[in-house]
């Protein structure tokens, strides 16, 4: 058996190499899957927890989130790529003026 703070370890790293990507990359499609990856730390935590305590609310959650996260995929790719055919860039830098 893999002790829980190992899952938890795992998870903090994972959530601060989503966060460093966040704020260190310029490139939008980049930033996008760093956000991708603290949700997938923050849905392992949940796992990690529902298996120390042996209930199934954790899962439960679980659910719900990559329910979230794939609309938001969905939603955000479709917004990169509007964008992406105003602008030929996907620099952040260049994105953030809201004048097309």
């Amino acid at each position: 058996m893999v002790p829980t703070s190992w899952y938890l370890a795992l998870s903090a790293v994972l959530f601060a190499i989503g966060a460093v990507g966040v704020l260190v990359r310029r490139n939008i499609i980049v930033v996008f899957m760093a956000i991708e990856l603290m949700l997938n730390a923050v849905n392992l935590t949940f796992v990690a927890f529902a298996r120390q305590l042996g209930t199934i609310d954790g899962q439960v959650i679980v659910f719900f989130v990559m329910t979230v996260a794939a609309a938001e995929a969905a939603v955000g790719l479709a917004i990169i790529i509007a964008a992406f055919r105003n602008r030929p860039t996907v620099n952040a830098d260049e994105l953030a003026v809201l004048r097309w």
